[in-house]
């Protein structure tokens, strides 16, 4: 984990500094994020909730998209979002581990393994973003 790259992510994505997101590491090829489990981001029973768990897979596919942007493009956006949920998280922290599946002129897709501090796999999204082009 570096603060430099923690630093690009929260400049680039001001949301993943709210909810406390850091940066291990990032590029083209994968980008890895850091949840610590709080209770102030759980459910009852001291579940990480599912929407701070989207939110930290949202981010991470979104940096790896906005890593592939194909020539002249200035962004993306998620379009669709398909989360499975596999087991809860209740301490530690949970990584997010994003990778693109198809990296094309208008659409980008990724896919993103969410595994808890014993590296077991609590959730899998994947999503498509929508490629950006402004004038």
């Amino acid at each position: 984990m570096t603060d430099e790259l923690t630093a690009q992510l929260h400049a680039a994505m001001p949301f993943t500094a709210l909810i406390g997101a850091m940066a291990l590491r990032a590029g083209a090829q994968e980008v890895a994020l850091r949840l610590e489990w709080d209770p102030t981001r759980c459910t009852s029973g001291g579940l990480l909730h599912g929407g701070a768990l989207m939110a930290l897979a949202d981010s991470a596919g979104g940096w790896c998209a906005y890593f592939n942007l194909p020539e002249g493009a200035t962004g993306t956006a998620t379009t669709t979002s398909a989360t499975n949920f596999l087991r809860p998280v209740t301490g530690g922290h949970v990584d997010a581990l994003a990778r693109p599946l198809n990296v094309g002129r208008t659409v980008i897709v990724v896919d993103t393994e969410l595994r808890d501090a014993d590296g077991r796999l609590a959730a899998r999204v994947t999503q498509t973003q929508a490629v950006i082009r402004r004038p």
